[in-house]
């Protein structure tokens, strides 16, 4: 499969795509746990079926000592029992986010609140940009469909 677009060729793929991959560097490091950040990123790289940033994101979780089990339960998070409540939270304010053509309500305010429990505000600021600056790239990808499982570790950062 080749990819539609060359975003690496294009001048203004590159100057676009410099700044908003920083931001993504700079979500990278906010005080969001990265652990977090990685299966929110797989769960809705998952809901949106990019296959390059689940590629991308199961290895890198991997690579940063993540479990294989608690990997392959993302999908079905809800019945796993590897999960805390906080990222259980950060998971459903995730899909909330990622759905919201599908719920027409965004992220209801119970999801919000129970979020709100578990991550300061800082936090929940980084948990919002980092979900919606995950949407935005999956639909790069999507809609291009770049092609998955090459991806090294490390190679974005």
């Amino acid at each position: 499969m080749d990819a539609r677009l060359d975003y690496f060729a294009s001048p203004t793929a590159g100057k676009a795509l410099k700044y908003f991959m920083s931001a993504g560097r700079e979500l990278k490091e906010s005080p969001l746990p990265a652990a977090t950040q990685e299966l929110v990123a797989l769960r809705v790289s998952q809901i949106n079926g990019c296959a390059v940033c689940i590629d991308m994101h199961t290895k890198e979780a991997a690579a940063a000592g993540e479990s294989p089990v608690r990997l392959n339960l993302v999908p079905a998070w809800r019945e796993a029992t590897v999960f805390t409540e906080a990222e259980r939270a950060a998971l459903t304010l995730a899909e909330q986010g990622t759905r919201v053509a599908d719920a027409a309500v965004g992220v209801s305010d119970e999801v919000w609140e129970r979020a709100a429990q578990h991550y300061d505000e800082e936090q929940l600021t980084a948990l919002v940009l980092f979900v919606s600056f995950m949407n935005a790239v999956n639909r790069l990808n999507v809609i291009t469909q770049q092609p998955a499982g090459d991806y090294q570790v490390g190679q974005f950062h």
